[in-house]
């Protein structure tokens, strides 16, 4: 569509320079991108993995505060465990 958009720009403004057809191209390779941008972002399934990288940090720093504030690792390391297996459900 892009490709085709920019020949029909170029022979449009060759062919007798009619703003009206160019500008009708633009718009089409315009909602064309719109489109795709579209698409992308509602079928996007998977997060990227800085953001899970993130996730995981915080989540451990909460686990050493746990800790630090006197709970026993092994048990809120085994609640964690649970709770992301509750979450992939």
């Amino acid at each position: 569509m892009f490709v085709a958009g920019i020949a029909g720009i170029i022979v449009a403004s060759v062919n007798g320079n009619n703003a009206g057809f160019v500008l009708t191209i633009g718009l089409c390779i315009v909602l064309a991108a719109v489109a795709l941008l579209t698409y992308g972002a509602v079928t996007a399934k998977s997060r990227i993995d800085v953001f899970d990288e993130a996730d995981a940090e915080q989540l451990e720093q909460q686990v050493t505060a746990l800790v630090a504030a006197g709970a026993p690792e092994d048990r809120v390391r085994a609640l964690v465990r649970d709770a992301m297996r509750l979450g992939r459900r």
